[in-house]
């Protein structure tokens, strides 16, 4: 038997090879390793510390360089490269984060290509013909309606209360560019289709006004700014803008209504006061209480009358309300286009405010081409070209507009005709329907008095056409949205009444040859006398 100091002994020596056995293999592993990767003593020390953790041995791939290593452990072969998977997110992910977007928008797992047929509705702009083949839906008749049913509405108005239409209007349009009209719930941006459809209701405007004025203000980062002052040039005010197109912010309605408020207070008692907001946002950050901004505006008379893009608001419509505005919230692009333009005819003026005044406007002449003369607008010589003023012999670039120097309004005489025609607007024409116009074949033309084309459509069957009340001459549709929007007269009571006035001429004429002709048989017959 051994001895207990022997046993001990034993004990102890075998507990000292289960240490060192586990560092000699682990020196081993590290002088391996080192000679295995070129990486360098921290690369290898990482391997050696992954090996202790985790219990598993190193694998490598591709010989002892290293250059071909894929990873540590076995596992890992078996998974998808990181790097393809990294690649694959990013050209998935959309821009600008509208990625929650997509997935909340993603119909039943529908590719690129299905979702954006599903968006267009492409399909619902094409009906069944008799013959059973498919073509695109005629909008003209959907437009006129639409237009039809603008006018009825007018007129009702028109009937049912008092009302006076100002010539010189002075309208402010206020635009929201706070990050709200950055959405895309209207294509492109809801920013471009605002600027977009302010270009087109600038030009619309001047040109059914020619007397007013417009000024724009913009509402960024909670704060209004002034784009260009109240001005009569169309094309000034549409650079200005595009320049300004840039979103950022909250909208504050309390500040802009303020700075509109301001200018529009220096205004004379004749002009009209408007204010159009173009809102985007569904709140404001105003800094002080709203409500007294409002009251200011109606003790004010100032018209304002709002547009939203997005969901109805109680403040706007409030505000409408008590300044005697319209509010409506656009569908889409279309339908905030006819909003808009809307409001380019002048609107119905309340009889208490609207108050008549006689107005001095000078009617200047065109300067000489030759002429040298210095520019009140620009504050430079230009030759040729302008008009003089009647009243202090100054120079002005263009009509209308008023002096800098004696305050005189300069208008030209087609100014004024054109601004006359929406105080006697022309009557609505009477639609005549298909089935009505076979009863009537034979006593109405089958082509258009206004362009002269046929009224017919396809198969011979008679079309949509109107007739207007007074001549009984017969339109087609877009000639009637063309007189009414455009010409503002009836080229069949215009001939009516001009044939009517040759007519008469003629028969003054033949009256005067009559009487002639008995002074000269006359003479005659004395003469035989004698």
């Amino acid at each position: 038997m051994k001895s207990p100091k022997k046993a001990q002994l034993t004990v102890l020596q075998r507990e000292h090879e289960q240490v060192t056995l586990p560092m000699r293999a682990v020196r081993e592993r590290i002088s391996r390793v080192e000679a295995q990767y070129a990486y360098g003593n921290v690369y290898a020390f990482g391997i050696v510390l992954y090996e202790l953790i985790s219990a598993k041995e190193a694998v490598i791939k591709g010989g002892v360089s290293g250059a071909e290593l894929k990873g540590l452990f076995d596992e890992v072969f078996d998974q998808q490269d990181p790097t393809k998977e990294i690649m694959n997110n990013v050209a998935e992910r959309p821009l600008n984060g509208d990625g929650e977007d997509d997935e909340e928008d993603d119909d039943g797992g529908l590719e690129a290509w299905e979702r954006t047929y599903a968006e267009d509705r492409s399909w619902e702009a094409l009906q069944e013909d008799e013959s059973g083949l498919l073509r695109p839906i005629d909008n003209t008749a959907i437009y006129h309606a639409q237009y039809r049913r603008r006018l009825r509405t007018l007129a009702a108005t028109a009937a049912t209360a008092r009302i006076q239409k100002g010539l010189i209007r002075y309208l402010y349009i206020v635009v929201d560019l706070s990050k709200a009209a950055s959405e895309r719930d209207f294509r492109p941006s809801r920013m471009a289709v605002i600027g977009k459809q302010v270009e087109a209701f600038i030009r619309e405007f001047f040109d059914q006004n020619p007397l007013s004025h417009v000024g724009l203000v913009t509402i960024k980062d909670g704060i209004a700014h002034c784009v260009t002052e109240l001005g009569g040039s169309p094309e000034s005010h549409i650079k200005a803008l595009m320049g300004k197109l840039e979103c950022s912010g909250d909208a504050s309605l309390q500040n802009a209504l303020e700075l509109v408020l301001g200018y529009l207070n220096q205004i004379p008692s004749y002009g009209h006061r408007e204010a159009l907001i173009l809102y985007s946002a569904l709140s404001t950050c105003d800094p002080g209480d709203l409500m007294e901004t409002i009251q200011k505006c109606k003790k004010s008379k100032i018209r304002c009358s709002v547009i939203g893009l997005a969901a109805e608001m109680f403040v706007c419509k409030h505000l409408c309300q008590e300044t005697g505005g319209t509010y409506s919230v656009a569908l889409d692009e279309s339908h905030f286009k006819e909003l808009i333009l809307e409001h380019a005819p002048p609107p119905p003026a309340i009889a208490e405010y609207a108050t008549a005044n006689l107005i001095k406007m000078g009617f200047p002449q065109r300067s000489a081409e030759g002429s040298v003369a210095i520019c009140t607008c620009h504050e430079e010589a230009k030759m040729g070209g302008g008009y003089t003023c009647p009243r202090c012999k100054v120079r002005v670039c263009e009509l209308p507009t008023e002096c800098r120097i004696c305050g005189l309004t300069l208008i030209s005489s087609p100014h004024l005709a054109r601004s006359y025609h929406h105080l006697f607007p022309i009557v609505m024409f009477d639609e005549v329907s298909p089935s009505s116009q076979n009863d009537l074949s034979r006593s109405l033309p089958n082509t258009c008095f206004g362009c002269q084309q046929s009224l017919l459509s396809q198969g011979n069957k008679p079309g949509l056409s109107v007739i207007c009340p007074k001549c009984k001459q017969q339109f087609c549709l877009d000639c009637d949205i063309y007189i009414h929007e455009s010409l503002h007269n009836c080229p069949g009571c215009e001939s009516s009444r001009h044939s009517k006035s040759v007519t008469a001429s003629h028969n003054h004429c033949c009256e005067l040859l009559t009487s002639a002709n008995i002074f000269r048989y006359r003479g005659r017959i004395s003469s035989l006398r004698v």
